[in-house]
């Protein structure tokens, strides 16, 4: 079994890549304009929504994968993987012809603001037209990732990201495609991504050489038990996000912000990618030591990831207030628009360590199978805090955008609280699927 830094290290580095290829696009949009930039995270967003099916199989197989693996019954973490891989593959086409035929009519009755219109239904008529890339990249990855194969995946996004950059510059620059080569480039790297970690997981696992199975309905009810409630998690967070993002267009006709909110999350995303790839790397080493029944060093390990997350958010956020100034100027030389997001990046403070604490904690009960608590903390506090604040905070105090980033401070922290706790009681240790004789 792999040492926890010898997971997470890769991990951060691929999270911090596709952090790193949405920041380029961002950039690269930047010089078509800034409703441009408005438009395509906004289209992102509501990309999201219709993506959350995956979420239902590529979150409960890591759960399932990862505990056999640690228990020695690898046949039935391949088996995990097939039905995951028909799974996502029906639902992602079905979702890909969806999102390009009605893609105009989505953003109509969202409200999207009219400035931002064409350059969003473009953008979502292509990426979302191939979001059934979506659904197959992380179960190919995350198969890798269960087995300890980590450099991998980082070599098939830094690949796909490389490609990703120079055909930005092509179509953007030599083809002048605007938004439309883009969205081009972004899916042509996705198709090269998810071919290397095919061809990665035929190579390098070979679990399908073991000969035990349990019955696929088995096995399935399995990643459905953690994978439903952390795909209806998802599902609100991405609703209330959907919220969120409507209350910020109506704040202002020409979008000021909502593209304010865009750059601050793609300069908060390096923060981020380093709490999630801790929160990754735990899970799987809490799926491993499940597993094997070491609850103590599950618990042990589940804690320090906590605390490191904690200290890098907290450094990483007030390092990009103190330099916000020239950060900010590699997108817009607005000075309204400088100032807004600077602010914005002093509220994220909090945010991060919040979300920090709340990824790594609710990741590991999720892994550890107590997924339906952290769906019904979800509900409460992703409404009331996040959504209610930003319409209390921004819209009735007029307190904008910096209005809305405060609710999802409020939204992320609490929920941090609640995970916290949740994991201290114990009530985890008796969720495994080992255990259960299953």
């Amino acid at each position: 079994m792999k040492p926890f830094m010898k997971l997470y290290i890769p991990i951060a580095l691929e999270t911090l890549f596709m952090m790193l290829a949405g920041m380029v696009d961002t950039i690269m949009l930047s010089t078509v304009g800034d409703s441009a930039v408005g438009a395509v995270g906004t289209a992102n967003t509501y990309i999201g929504i219709f993506i959350i099916m995956f979420h239902v199989v590529s979150s409960g197989m890591i759960a399932v994968m990862t505990q056999y693996i640690g228990a020695k019954r690898i046949g039935v973490a391949y088996q995990a993987r097939q039905l995951g891989a028909v799974f996502n593959a029906v639902i992602g086409v079905a979702l890909s012809v969806f999102l390009y035929v009605f893609s105009e009519n989505i953003l109509e009755i969202v409200g999207v603001a009219p400035l931002l219109m064409e350059y969003a239904k473009t953008y979502l008529k292509i990426v979302g037209g191939a979001c059934f890339l979506n659904a197959l990249i992380p179960i190919f990855s995350s198969y890798l990732r269960a087995f300890g194969h980590t450099r991998q995946p980082l070599a098939a996004t830094v690949a796909a990201n490389i490609l990703n950059l120079c055909l930005n510059a092509v179509f953007l620059f030599v083809f002048r495609f605007g938004v439309a080569g883009v969205a081009a480039a972004t899916v042509i790297s996705r198709v090269v991504n998810l071919v290397l970690v095919m061809i990665f997981s035929k190579l390098l696992v070979k679990a399908n050489e073991d000969s035990e199975r349990l019955k696929n309905k088995e096995v399935f009810a399995q990643i459905i038990r953690v994978g439903l409630p952390s795909a209806m998690e998802t599902a609100l967070y991405n609703v209330a996000m959907t919220l969120t993002i409507r209350y910020l267009n109506q704040m202002d006709e020409n979008g000021f912000n909502v593209t304010a909110r865009a750059y601050a999350a793609q300069i908060a995303n390096f923060s981020y990618c380093a709490g999630a790839a801790l929160a990754q790397a735990n899970a799987i080493m809490t799926g491993w030591r499940i597993g094997e029944g070491d609850f103590e060093a599950c618990d042990r390990g589940t804690k320090k990831a906590a605390c490191i997350g904690i200290c890098i958010a907290a450094g990483l956020e007030t390092a990009f207030v103190l330099c916000s100034g020239w950060l900010i100027r590699l997108f817009t030389d607005d000075v309204e628009m400088i100032a807004l997001v600077r602010t914005l990046l002093t509220i994220d403070i909090a945010l991060e360590v919040g979300r920090v604490t709340n990824l790594v904690f609710g990741q590991a009960l999720k892994t550890s199978g107590d997924a339906l608590f952290t769906t019904v903390i979800g509900v409460i506090f992703m409404y009331l805090c996040m959504v209610g604040g930003t319409w209390f905070l921004g819209i009735h105090l007029n307190l904008l955008a910096v209005g809305a980033y405060m609710g999802m401070a409020c939204d992320e922290c609490v929920r941090a609280v609640c995970m916290l706790l949740r994991w201290q009681s114990g009530k985890w240790r008796t969720k495994g699927f080992i255990k259960a004789g299953v």
